[in-house]
């Protein structure tokens, strides 16, 4: 009896679960969507509140966002012409014997794209999309072509303004405050990738704060603080603009994650605050003021997890401390060698780009609130920023920095085509001091590289100077064959 009920038992379970079975095979699969929370699409460029209002629920609509952001970003074409190339040859056995050697570098096209920011024609691109071009032309969205002239360029952000003259009620793009940008929120790239008309791809915004590493082949003081997403970038559209739904500038467009070249999944662009800061300096200085603390830091994805581990930095929010330097701003405030800097201005910074994206919005002489932790306390303290040379004063040129008792100014564009180099810095006099008296580099000498490190401008230098005591300096001498290599030991050597 008791085998014959556990045998109907067993049949009844076996029946169920082959009908669970059937039901779950033959019913028609769901399509899973992700939840998020779209922002709305005004329409106008005026018209836009803040990205903490909450939208309503439904498709979000981008046609007036990419209807008004077309019109205010143009292809930008550059022209290399042929030119006459001396290999210095870097000490081979064949210059040593017989010279340095010449050679034609044929004409060179590129193409990248461009955002219009005044109604007179004024245009910020990438300075990596006009580096070294001999000709600009911008071709608006109704197809008209004209020559822009680069009015100034800054490797460390990788920004470039461009000036298209003659030109009234050029459409334009407003810019948006990108400390509002949210993770998650709706984005727009528009630009002229792959030669193509102007096109409109749409993502999220999927990380902030993000560096790649990519400005330091341009510069040492390279800032680098990207708007990640997953909008499609490709190849031209560098300089193009990142938007929200209002139609705003939030980034300009700069460098893709991709082991072949071409999208793959994530693109970065600069937050507009630093492109509005940036532009702003150069059509006013010429050149981007950069602002100090005084303080060297520890970025927490760069050390080891023993390192993390000993510093605290993997229980401590915030950006830790490494030094202070003496006479400072942070040295005034009270800043010591194991605070946490975690907030400046009111804004969150846990990592170093975040924190090199708020204070590269900010002038020498400007004063920041920042928010630090000690042995578990919080404490607030005002700053005073300078530049690297200790100092509020703002520079409208690089050309009478002075630095090492001697004198520099970047190489200009005739002689990047004649010594065949993209970047470096030429001592216009050596003057008496520690240059002078440690080493024989004499006036005229090119300096490319301290530290391994390129050096584009005077900014690089004064990098160069406040981040490393001792210094490998690498350059040549206009007409003669060889890169030369001078040891250093640098008197002011100290923090970021």
């Amino acid at each position: 009896m008791k085998f014959k009920s556990f045998s109907v038992i067993a049949t009844a379970a076996l029946t169920s679960v082959l009908t669970l079975y059937a039901v779950s095979y033959f019913q028609p699969k769901p399509h899973f969507t992700a939840a998020s929370t779209p922002i709305s699409s005004r329409g106008s460029l005026t018209a836009y509140d803040d990205n903490n209002a909450t939208a309503p629920m439904g498709a979000v609509n981008f046609e007036s966002a990419a209807a008004s952001a077309i019109k205010a970003v143009v292809h930008v074409k550059t022209a290399t012409g042929a030119r006459l190339v001396t290999d210095r040859g870097m000490g081979d056995m064949f210059s040593q014997l017989f010279g340095p050697r010449q050679y034609i570098l044929p004409s060179q096209t590129g193409s990248g794209s461009g955002v219009v920011i005044s109604a007179d024609g004024y245009i910020v691109t990438n300075n990596h999309v006009v580096a070294d071009a001999s000709e600009v032309t911008v071709t608006f969205n109704d197809r008209y072509t004209t020559k822009a002239k680069v009015v100034a360029t800054d490797p460390a952000t990788d920004i470039a303004v461009l000036k298209v003259d003659g030109e009234k009620n050029i459409p334009y793009m407003d810019f948006a405050n990108s400390d509002d940008v949210k993770i998650g929120q709706w984005v727009l790239a528009v630009g002229y990738p792959l030669n193509l008309d102007a096109t409109v791809t749409a993502g999220i915004v999927s990380a902030k704060g993000r560096s790649l590493g990519v400005n330091k082949a341009q510069s040492l003081s390279a800032i680098e603080s990207f708007i990640q997403t997953d909008a499609a970038v490709n190849p031209g559209n560098s300089g193009g603009a990142l938007v929200n739904t209002a139609g705003q500038l939030i980034g300009i467009n700069s460098a893709i994650a991709s082991p072949t070249g071409s999208y793959a999944g994530y693109s970065y662009a600069i937050p507009a605050n630093i492109v509005r800061k940036a532009v702003n300096d150069l059509m006013k200085y010429g050149a981007v003021q950069r602002a100090y603390m005084g303080i060297q830091y520890v970025d927490g994805s760069n050390v080891s997890q023993e390192e993390s581990a000993s510093l605290g930095l993997d229980k401590t929010d915030g950006v830790y401390v490494v030094s202070v330097v003496a006479g400072s701003g942070a040295a005034k405030a009270g800043i010591k060698k194991g605070d946490f800097i975690t907030q400046i201005n009111g804004v969150t910074v846990n990592s170093q780009p975040e924190l090199q994206g708020q204070i590269a919005r900010y002038q020498p002489g400007d004063n920041v609130n920042i928010v630090y932790s000690r042995e578990g306390k919080t404490y607030n303290a005002n700053i005073q920023l300078t530049n690297l040379n200790g100092t509020t004063d703002i520079l409208k040129t690089e050309s009478s920095a002075k630095l090492l008792g001697a004198t520099f100014r970047p190489i200009n564009d005739q002689e990047k085509r004649s010594y065949s180099i993209q970047y470096g810095l030429v001592v216009t006099n050596e003057g008496s001091g520690t240059l002078a008296q440690k080493t024989p580099i004499k006036k005229g000498f090119v300096i490319t590289s301290i530290n391994d490190a390129a050096i584009s401008t005077v900014n690089d230098l004064q990098q160069a100077l406040a981040s490393n005591k001792e210094l490998q300096i690498a350059g040549f001498y206009p007409g003669y064959p060889g890169i030369h290599y001078y040891s250093l030991i640098n008197p002011a050597g100290g923090a970021e």
